[in-house]
């Protein structure tokens, strides 16, 4: 990733931070919003990824999601291509996620599980009736803002899920979806997921929030995906 190329294209919008944190398709950057002067999470699609599709079918798909507007959803402020990498821009939430929260405490209370759950199956329930599929619901997805879920990441699933060729995203080791939480018809490459793959992935996150660990582990992606079927 061309950094300085990046950081020049985007500075009559954004000063970019310091890095928040990287995951397999994106890093996210704290970033100060020039016109409207906030701070907000800039995330930038790793160049590999762009093996898979094109910047503009990506940005194209992204802006989809912008309609996604609901309590529990953390929303797409902004999207476009710097450096020639798409990027795009969330709130930035003062709060951590819910990995992190399991992480330091393991099991939460029964009480705090059920809550978390039901805010985060409105925010599907919300996004699937518009049509719209996360495909990568887990903890490290969630944010929570004063004690409340917040769904991250919907456009880069939707928007790769839409546009990507997947066998050439298995190729560069990049899939949709993290095998603790992914249903059988997604780990088994069904190109068509419903509404019903990311109830399997919430499914799977209460279980870890009620006892501190994922339903399904095992050595190797192999034997969680076999555990799951």
């Amino acid at each position: 990733m061309d950094l300085p190329a990046i950081q020049s294209s985007l500075s009559q919008r954004y000063r970019l931070g310091e890095e928040l944190g990287r995951g397999g398709m994106a890093a996210v950057y704290r970033a100060t919003d020039l016109r409207h002067n906030r701070e907000v999470a800039l995330k930038i699609l790793h160049p590999e990824v762009l093996g898979a599709t094109t910047v503009e079918r990506f940005v194209r798909e992204i802006g989809v999601t912008a309609r996604l507007t609901h309590p529990h959803i953390l929303t797409l402020l902004d999207s476009g291509e710097a450096g020639g990498v798409p990027f795009y821009v969330m709130p930035l939430v003062s709060g951590e996620t819910l990995r992190d929260r399991i992480a330091r405490e393991g099991a939460l209370p029964v009480s705090v599980a059920i809550t978390l759950a039901a805010e985060i199956a409105s925010a599907l329930d919300f996004a699937h009736r518009q049509g719209i599929i996360h495909r990568d619901i887990k903890p490290d997805n969630v944010l929570l803002q004063d004690g409340h879920a917040m769904v991250a990441d919907f456009g880069i699933a939707k928007a790769l899920s839409n546009t990507a060729d997947e066998s050439a995203l298995t190729a560069t080791g990049i899939s949709i979806g993290t095998p603790m939480y992914m249903a059988p018809e997604q780990a088994f490459g069904e190109r068509e997921v419903d509404a019903r793959t990311d109830v399997y992935a919430l499914g799977c996150v209460l279980y870890e929030m009620l006892t501190g660990s994922p339903p399904f582990q095992g050595a190797n992606v192999k034997a969680v995906l076999a555990r799951h079927a």
